[in-house]
């Protein structure tokens, strides 16, 4: 009897520490991680509080867009995931934004999210930072000057796009190209830009 209740213990503990190392090698759920509910529900949204809640996650460049739930659960991403999730989320609590891709000399251009009441834009470079927003005109151009001084680079084009999770596509809109006279940008002189040919 002692034999055999030997071995269905040690079946047993077999058995439990094959499920221990199975539930250690699969992908490991964060349960600090805060859920994009949180985030659309928050009570008082403000784009500084938004900024708070990734200061831990790591930087990871990937090509397409993340799922905001994937972003969130794995706290890491790039500022694609980032301004895209921002826009998502500041947009449902009444904050006016306006996603900016910035192409800069050398670099893999750069999104950031840009909320148009408080002059400000969120970069998932600057998430961890004391000063994580960054104070800035309204215009596509002076937007990118900022962006492109942050890298200490020198930028070439900024766009206005949009993107929706359910198509997963961004659309691209008014362009500035830095070689262009500030006068003819199509964000600040649409009537100069159409002249133009824009």
């Amino acid at each position: 009897m002692a034999s055999a209740f030997s071995k269905l213990t040690r079946r047993g503990l077999v058995r439990s520490l094959l499920a221990a190392m199975a539930i250690t090698t699969a992908a490991p759920v964060r349960l600090d991680a805060v859920t994009l509910l949180e985030l659309v529900t928050h009570s008082n949204m403000t784009p500084k509080k938004f900024a708070s809640y990734f200061e831990d996650f790591a930087y990871e460049f990937a090509a397409p867009v993340q799922p905001a739930e994937d972003f969130l659960a794995e706290k890491r991403g790039d500022c694609d995931d980032y301004a895209i999730l921002a826009n998502y989320v500041l947009g449902r609590h009444d904050q006016p934004t306006r996603l900016i891709h910035v192409r800069m000399v050398g670099r893999v251009a750069h999104a950031v999210c840009y909320v148009s009441g408080s002059k400000v834009y969120l970069d998932y470079n600057n998430r961890n930072l004391f000063v994580n927003l960054q104070r800035c005109g309204v215009s596509l151009r002076e937007i990118a000057t900022k962006v492109a001084e942050s890298f200490k680079a020198n930028w070439i084009s900024v766009s206005e796009f949009s993107y929706t999770y359910d198509e997963d596509k961004k659309q691209f809109g008014v362009t500035v190209v830095k070689t262009d006279p500030p006068a003819n940008d199509p964000d600040v002189n649409p009537a100069a830009a159409k002249k133009a040919g824009k």
